[in-house]
């Protein structure tokens, strides 16, 4: 037998396409960020005021310039950007704000704040105090009383003082019993106090002429007491809210109008009304509170 040749059995694969690479997705992705930054620049175009653009092109043009120059903003355009704790803000004539200090560098201390606040509420008794002086000037049924009604700032708030005149006796004679023109009075100005949330304190005076003895041992400290609290009544008839009332309090002949006046002017006869400012209005609630055991506002820092 001669020797057989091995048979050979080619197999051919067919093979697939061709590898094309990667390429395209970087073209795509090149192509998705210049979209996107396409659009984030018409949103900015639309959104941003001209001052905002040319700030931002400033910037990009030359960014250490433009923040060295970033202590000179706009009022109007950057006032978004002070937030609380931020930096030191001082105005000048031409609209500008300024950027002093940092928040690392300026402390706002409790001071500062109860400062502040005692400023603003000052403000509003001023304001309050001018809209009382217009309301009794331009009133013909108060314009005759004007001189009777006096107006001052304190520190314990606005003080209304309404006083007796030697021919125009806001109460009759040795009685709490209120003559009409004191309720004229009290019923116009209580709209006026009640507009602010401040709390009120009611002093009723006296002169120095002692009561004639009486069997019930009524004194001039009971009819100032009395006289208060009618004045109460008519303020809360003329609108005053009652919450808004913290004190009434008859004082008789212990404080004079002034030291110099006669004790037995009639000046001396008088209804001081105070719309309190809440350093007073503290201290009142503080010092009830450690005669009943109760606790109430801490004490005010003087």
């Amino acid at each position: 037998m001669s020797d057989q040749q091995p048979i050979i059995v080619k197999k051919i694969k067919k093979g697939g396409h061709a590898h094309h690479g990667g390429a395209w997705k970087l073209a795509y992705a090149d192509f998705v960020t210049a979209m996107m930054a396409f659009f984030l620049l018409m949103w900015l175009l639309g959104t941003t005021s001209e001052p905002e653009r040319k700030g931002i092109a400033e910037y990009f043009q030359d960014p250490f310039k433009a923040s060295k120059e970033e202590r000179g903003l706009d009022v109007g355009d950057r006032t978004s950007i002070i937030q609380a704790g931020g930096s030191d803000l001082t105005t000048e004539d031409q609209g500008q704000v300024h950027l002093g200090k940092t928040s690392e560098e300026v402390e706002i201390t409790p001071e500062d704040i109860e400062h502040k606040a005692e400023e603003l509420e000052k403000e509003k008794l001023e304001n309050l105090k001018q809209k009382i002086q217009e309301k009794v000037d331009s009133t013909a049924e108060l314009t005759e009383f004007k001189e009777q009604i006096q107006l001052e700032i304190t520190s314990e708030g606005l003080r209304v003082l309404i006083v007796d005149a030697q021919n125009q006796p806001m109460y009759k004679l040795a009685s709490a019993e209120p003559e009409p023109q004191i309720k004229l009075i009290l019923r116009a100005l209580a709209p006026a106090i009640n507009e602010l949330p401040n709390k009120v304190s009611l002093n009723g005076h006296t002169d120095a002429r002692p009561f004639p003895p009486n069997q019930k041992k009524y004194t001039n400290w009971e009819l100032s007491a009395d006289r208060a609290n009618a004045a109460r009544y008519e303020l809360t008839q003329g609108g005053l809210a009652e919450e808004k009332i913290l004190r009434v309090v008859g004082l008789s002949s212990s404080v004079p109008y002034n030291p110099t006046t006669e004790p037995l002017n009639p000046i001396n006869r008088r209804i001081s009304i105070i719309v309190m400012n809440k350093k007073t209005e503290q201290e009142i609630l503080h010092s009830v509170g450690e005669e009943t055991g109760t606790e109430t506002a801490p004490p005010v820092k003087k």
